[in-house]
């Protein structure tokens, strides 16, 4: 007899109407959320991508030509670029996932444990590429007296301004990724509960 109750309390507490409810606006959150995420890591790519400045200083009677300071100067900055591709190419695809499978209404265990696993992992490289992009965008600003590193902000302030900018942006795509990875591990935990 307590296992009839139980199993019918099971079937009440699938079928009420609450039930669907949250399942629908957890779908519809994740969707969001990783259009979100594209947004934010294409915009982040483009404002880093277009950050090339040039500077000429004149002196009496000559133009001096000081290099371009662009991200390709700097291996931290050419990785942050190319893991914010990574994680741009991966809101993309996982928004497609998500909006057919829960079209479909077949939103699987499997499927929402391979979310959750990649949603961790972009996770951590966003956020390595940020803190990467963070020290050098550092430097650039305060320099390091110790090493003798000059502060390069003074110079190329437009350059600065657009790498801080994208280093802002490529923060708050880390945000949404935490986020759509706690979404993801709570969905999972919902549907083998």
């Amino acid at each position: 007899m307590g296992y009839e109750t139980k199993s019918t309390l099971d079937t009440e507490r699938s079928t009420a109407p609450g039930t669907a409810t949250t399942t629908k606006s957890c779908s519809m959150t994740q969707v969001v959320l990783r259009f979100v995420l594209f947004a934010a890591t294409l915009t982040s790519i483009v404002v880093m991508v277009t950050s090339k400045q040039t500077k000429n200083i004149f002196l009496p009677g000559t133009p001096i030509r000081i290099p371009a300071a662009e991200f390709t100067n700097s291996p931290a900055l050419i990785y942050f670029v190319v893991a914010l591709s990574v994680a741009c190419f991966y809101s993309i695809v996982s928004t497609f996932v998500t909006v057919s499978a829960f079209k479909k209404h077949s939103c699987s265990a499997v499927l929402l444990l391979n979310l959750a696993i990649m949603d961790a992992v972009m996770v951590g490289i966003v956020a390595s590429a940020t803190g990467a992009g963070g020290g050098v965008a550092y430097l650039g600003l305060k320099g390091n007296k110790e090493v003798r590193w000059g502060k390069i902000c003074h110079i190329y302030d437009k350059f600065c301004r657009h790498v801080g900018g994208a280093i802002a942006v490529s923060l708050f795509a880390s945000v949404v990724l935490l986020l759509l990875s706690i979404i993801s591990v709570l969905s999972l935990y919902k549907k083998i509960r």
